[in-house]
């Protein structure tokens, strides 16, 4: 009989035929059929030759919450689930590096501010699952196209965490002509606190006196997103 391409190196077991179906879904163009945990796990079967990779799939939806967050997942986290290692956790780190490539591309193509969506994709794609408060500046210049995307701390948005100075002398030495704020919550409530109000009406007065507009701060969490300019903040 001859060989299968689709079972090489895999066996002639249950899971290799499994394994062997999924990928010749993925080959056929219906992985938007697949379901959440038949991705994970043939993303993990990459990495894991020989063993059957649902339950580990179906183990990480459960701890993370679904596949954004298994996406999202550092790799500390992502290693306290048994059965991950070093080449798995590899595997889910460079699919989710992919795809955040994927939409800062379209970020980067268009206006930011004629493109809010994309920005938004590309926001809660990158922030929305993280386990830690990051807060980042979007730097954009007079045509409103993206120059530069810059975390520029990690930990609770405070005075003590964001200092506006930096904010505005980053801003200065690219020469950005306005810039956008987003921040995460990792609770997955995008609801923004008296704190993230009062940092950004600091960073908006000290840009206006330079002439760099503050077009938004964008929240990010699991939940949802929330922009301050829209709900009358700034």
């Amino acid at each position: 009989m001859a060989a299968n391409p689709l079972l090489d190196g895999l066996g002639a077991d249950d899971t290799a035929g499994h394994r062997a179906r999924l990928r010749q879904r993925l080959l056929l163009g219906e992985a938007g059929a697949l379901l959440d945990h038949e991705l994970i796990e043939y993303l993990l079967a990459l990495a894991i030759r020989r063993r059957d990779t649902k339950p580990l799939a179906k183990a990480l939806l459960r701890e993370f919450g679904g596949i954004g967050g298994v996406l999202t997942a550092d790799a500390a986290a992502l290693a306290r689930v048994t059965g991950m290692g070093e080449a798995s956790i590899a595997a889910v780190k460079i699919a989710h590096a992919a795809a955040i490539r994927l939409l800062q591309a379209a970020v980067a193509e268009r206006p930011v501010l004629a493109n809010w969506q994309a920005l938004l994709d590309y926001l809660r794609a990158d922030m929305a699952h993280h386990a830690v408060e990051r807060f980042r500046v979007l730097h954009l210049n007079t045509k409103n196209m993206l120059i530069r995307d810059e975390v520029m701390s990690e930990g609770s948005i405070d005075q003590a965490a964001v200092h506006v100075r930096e904010v505005i002398r980053r801003a200065i030495d690219l020469g950005s002509a306005a810039i956008i704020l987003v921040h995460n919550h990792p609770s997955g409530d995008p609801s923004p606190s008296r704190a993230d109000i009062e940092i950004t009406r600091t960073i908006v007065e000290a840009g206006k006196r330079l002439g760099i507009a503050v077009h938004d701060h964008i929240v990010i969490g699991a939940g949802g997103h929330v922009s301050l300019r829209a709900q009358g903040l700034i």
